[in-house]
This record gives C-alpha cells, sequence and structure tokens, in this order.
C-alpha cells in the first residue's frame, strides 16, 4: 500500500501535527485500511483520526512516544487499545462518540493526563481513579455507568470538571467530597438519583451543579434543581440531605442569627483604602444576548457577557490591557481549549439584542480584526492556515504561532459559533477572532466583554471572573493612571433564549467574590 499524502507531507517537512479526518479518509480506510507507516511519524505530538469508520486502533500506536494530544472522536472504535496507555506524555484523550463499552484499569498510566472525554460510547463500567495529579476534566456523559466513578482515595486535586450526564448512576458516594478537592462543574444530569448526599454542601469550589433529569424523592429539591441556580441548591442540600457522617454538623459560616445569609449592603460608598468594583444591576436598556440553543448546542454552548463602562484609556494603558488579554488566554482560558475572551467596543454596536448562533463555514461573514475586507468562515480558516503554513516554514518551525495556533479548535466543524449585533452583521467568531467593526481602541469609552466556552459556564465565570479582577487592578477606569487603588464600574448584562426567557445574568451575586484581596466589590440597584 502507497503512503497517504498526508502522512509523507507530515514525514518529510518533520511537522508535529497529523489530522486525518472526514468522508475522503474513512473511504480510504474502508478500501485499504488505515495507512500505519502514520505511527511511524515519532515526533508527533498531535494525532488526529476523526470522523471515519476506523474500528481499531493498531498496536503500532505505542510507537508515538512523544504524544501529547490524540483525537479519535466520531469513529466506530469497539475496543480501546492499552497501547495507549504507554505513552508517557500524553495530555489530551478524546475517544467521545464510538462504539467503546469498557476502559482498562491501566489508564492510571498516564500521569500526563489533563483531559479525558469518553461521552457518547456504550461504556458500563470505568475503572478506578488512582493518581492522576494533573487530571482536570473527565466526561464519560451518555453512556452506560450504572455505578458512579471510583474516585474513593484518589489523587485527583486538579480535577474541575466532572461530567456523568445522561447515565444510569443511581448515587453519588460521599467521598467525592476528599477525592475531588477543586470540583467546580459536576454534571449529573438525566441518570437515576433518587438522593444526593448532604456532603455536596461542603464542597467550596462548586460552581456549577447540573442534577437536572433525574427522579428525585425529594420533591421539593427537584423543583429547586429545575428553576433555581446552583447556590440555592447546594444551601438546600446543606440543610435537608443527610451526610454519610452525620458528626460533620454544618458550620454555620457565613450565617446570621437565625442562620440566613447575611446579605451585603446595597452601597455606593467607595472605600479608600481597597480598589473597589461597583456592579450595576441590569436594566431594560441594557443590551441583552439571545442565545440559540439548536444552534450553538453542539458546538460551543457557553456564553457570558458584561459591559465595563467609564474606562479611561491611555496609549500605555491600551497596550497593557491588550498584553494582559493574551496573557489570559495563555493561562486561565489554558490557551483558548477551555474558553476565549472578546473585548469590543460598545459604542461601535447598533442598539438591540446580539444573538449567539452559529453558521455554516460559507454563510458566516465577517470582517476579522486588522483585516480590509470580509470574509466567510470557510475562507478565513484556508487564508488562516496558509498563512501558517507559509509562517512555519519561514521560520522553520514545528509549531504554529499567534492566532494561527488556534486553527484545529476548528477543525472539521461542520457549523462555527458566532455573535451577531442587531442588524445581523457578525461581530465574533470564537475562538479565533471577533470584527474590526467592533474593534477596541485606547479611545474606547465602553467596552462589551464576551466570553465563549464549549465546556461549561462554571469556565466562563471563573475566566470572566480573573479578566475583571485584571481590569480592575490595571486601573482602566482611573482618572489618573499608576494611582495607588482603582475602580472599575461594570454593568450586568442578561442571557435569555429566543423566547426572552433568562438563561443567565453575569456578574450575579455568587459572581467576582475576590476572596483574600483588597477588593470590595459593591453591587448596586439603582432606584
Amino acid at each position: 500500500m502507497s503512503v497517504w499524502p498526508e502522512v509523507a507531507t507530515a514525514k518529510n517537512e518533520n511537522r508535529h501535527e497529523i489530522k486525518l479526518s472526514g468522508a475522503a479518509i474513512s473511504k480510504r480506510i474502508s478500501e485499504t485500511g488505515l495507512d500505519r507507516t502514520v505511527f511511524q511519524l515519532s515526533g508527533l505530538n498531535l494525532l488526529n483520526i476523526s470522523e471515519t469508520c476506523l474500528t481499531s486502533i493498531p498496536d503500532d500506536i505505542k510507537h508515538l512516544v512523544n504524544l501529547q494530544s490524540l483525537l479519535l472522536f466520531g469513529n466506530k472504535l469497539e475496543s480501546f487499545n492499552e497501547n495507549i496507555t504507554s505513552l508517557p506524555k500524553l495530555k489530551v484523550l478524546d475517544l467521545s462518540r464510538n462504539q467503546l463499552t469498557s476502559i482498562p484499569e491501566s489508564l492510571n498510566k498516564l500521569k500526563e493526563l489533563t483531559s479525558i472525554n469518553f461521552s457518547s460510547n456504550q461504556i458500563e463500567s470505568m475503572p478506578k481513579l488512582g493518581d492522576l495529579p494533573n487530571l482536570i476534566i473527565v466526561d464519560v456523559s451518555n453512556n452506560k455507568l450504572s455505578s458512579f466513578i471510583d474516585v474513593e482515595n484518589a489523587n485527583l486535586p486538579h480535577l474541575t470538571d466532572m461530567k456523568l450526564k445522561g447515565n444510569a448512576i443511581e448515587s453519588i458516594p460521599s467521598c467525592i467530597v476528599k477525592s475531588l478537592p477543586s470540583l467546580k462543574n459536576f454534571d449529573m444530569g438525566d441518570n437515576q438519583l433518587k438522593t444526593v448526599p448532604g456532603e455536596l454542601a461542603s464542597m467550596g469550589k462548586l460552581k456549577e451543579l447540573n442534577l437536572k433529569g433525574n427522579k428525585l424523592a425529594d420533591k421539593r429539591l427537584m423543583k429547586l434543581v429545575d428553576q433555581c441556580r446552583t447556590k440555592q441548591v447546594v444551601d438546600y442540600i446543606r440543610e435537608h440531605c443527610p451526610k454519610a457522617d452525620q458528626s460533620q454538623q454544618p458550620t454555620g459560616k457565613g450565617k446570621g442569627k437565625k442562620g440566613k445569609k447575611q446579605e451585603e449592603p446595597e452601597s455606593e460608598e467607595v472605600c479608600d483604602l481597597c480598589h473597589s468594583m461597583r456592579i450595576l444591576h441590569v436594566e431594560d436598556n441594557v443590551i441583552r444576548v439571545k442565545i440559540d440553543e439548536s444552534q450553538v448546542g453542539s458546538v460551543r454552548p457557553f456564553i457570558l457577557c458584561c459591559i465595563i463602562n467609564e474606562l479611561k484609556f491611555t496609549e500605555a494603558l491600551f497596550k497593557k490591557f491588550i498584553q494582559m488579554q493574551t496573557k489570559l488566554h495563555d493561562t486561565v482560558c489554558e490557551k483558548r481549549n477551555v474558553g476565549t475572551i472578546a473585548t469590543h467596543d460598545l459604542d461601535k454596536i447598533p442598539p438591540g439584542d446580539l444573538l449567539y448562533t452559529a453558521k455554516a463555514p460559507s454563510d458566516l461573514v465577517l470582517t476579522p480584526l486588522s483585516r480590509s475586507k470580509p470574509y466567510s468562515g470557510e475562507q478565513l480558516f484556508h487564508q488562516l492556515t496558509a498563512e501558517a503554513e507559509a509562517l512555519r516554514k519561514e521560520k522553520k518551525r514545528n509549531v504554529y504561532s499567534g492566532i494561527h495556533k488556534y486553527l484545529y479548535l476548528l477543525e472539521g466543524k461542520p457549523k462555527y459559533p458566532c455573535l451577531e449585533d442587531a442588524t445581523g452583521k457578525v461581530i465574533s467568531f470564537p475562538p479565533i477572532t471577533n470584527a474590526e467593526t467592533t474593534k477596541m481602541s485606547h479611545e474606547s469609552k465602553s467596552m462589551l466583554v464576551e466570553v465563549t466556552s464549549h465546556l461549561s459556564l462554571g469556565a466562563c465565570k471563573n475566566i470572566m471572573n480573573k479578566l475583571l479582577q485584571e481590569c480592575l487592578l490595571l486601573g482602566l477606569a482611573d482618572d489618573e493612571p499608576g494611582s495607588g487603588y482603582h475602580s472599575l464600574t461594570v454593568q450586568q448584562v442578561k442571557v435569555v433564549d429566543l423566547e426572552g426567557n433568562l438563561k443567565s445574568v453575569f456578574p450575579s451575586r455568587t459572581d467576582c467574590v475576590y476572596e483574600a484581596t483588597n477588593i470590595k466589590v459593591l453591587r448596586v440597584t439603582k432606584k
């Protein structure tokens, strides 16, 4: 069998990434089988074989000792090849949308793993998770699990996202409080839960808890789950759901004399001895974001927005702001793998609601940042890909830089997410770029901040909280830049569905909580 052109090119140019995806690749596999020479490319750090008829992974996978990302989603894989667990540098493992029925214990050998995605398979049991010190995300949604993943005495210090939606799990073990100390986003929707342990309320970092679609015996709790946010649900669990260890009684921390949470005073008083962030309650005339869940649900379903008013940029301060945004994309956004930030000059956005939707690559049209003419999403993707390749050859590098290194996030997507203004013009194309028409400058006075994610709403909140903190500490709204203490005014923005029903509002009362800092948050309701 002759060497496939994609494999030959990767070998001749010493590439570190290769993608074999789609109908044409699937046809080749069905006719002659997968080109095994791909497993001779020992320098690969990313291998993407997706959306094909591939039914098994050859044992030769073990030769890719430098592999960091293995993306095998949307195939016909029926078994997990244990040779995968011998890859010492593997960080990202995506086997979603296959036909797997089980995962081996040897998964625990992958000490560098940060992300596991086994969603939409036929998995009936998962191995006990042991020492996986770098693991951040576990997604085993839409499988056939009847019991919770065994995490007792596990070492999972950085696990923030656990997604087990759409299984047949009957109970949540109380040990997750100790085993998952960093859990922020916990999705147990559409399972067979009848009760939940009171220990859930002790998970101090929990921001998003989904229990919808379970047949909970406590009808009051089931109503709260369907209608209220995580904080109200957790408060109820704390007061009414028994713990496995009844000796652990609520401490009453943060309670008044009658056990009720003490509300912060809605004051406009500004503290002279600390940084202050004023959060203005949403008003009817404030711009809203409508989300078309039927379009973005399978592409990039989560978005949050807010407005920062009274900006007082200098050219030097604006440069620092852009550098800060770039740094956040590399850190809290994890190189845009977790989420993406976009900032817009609010005065350049026409009045009316925004629409967050998704379009076919050829239908999405915008003038990208720093470009002079409009591109379709498809044209921009190909243009950036060509530029990346030319730059890589010019610099004689094996990795991409700048915006080009995020292109893989769109590969193989049938639709691209976008944010449109009230006239239908696209102003943002996450996770790649936003439009030149709403570009920020040192003359901007008000800024719409947009954060999107394919992972969770909690990820959006984490990014937005950090961004607002950094904006405050930079002094973007100071009359005299460089003064000791800074202030910032933030306007809440609602995200609603197409019928106008509230989906989220940011910042809510549970957002922008900067404990152990000299930042005071003042929540202001206009009279």
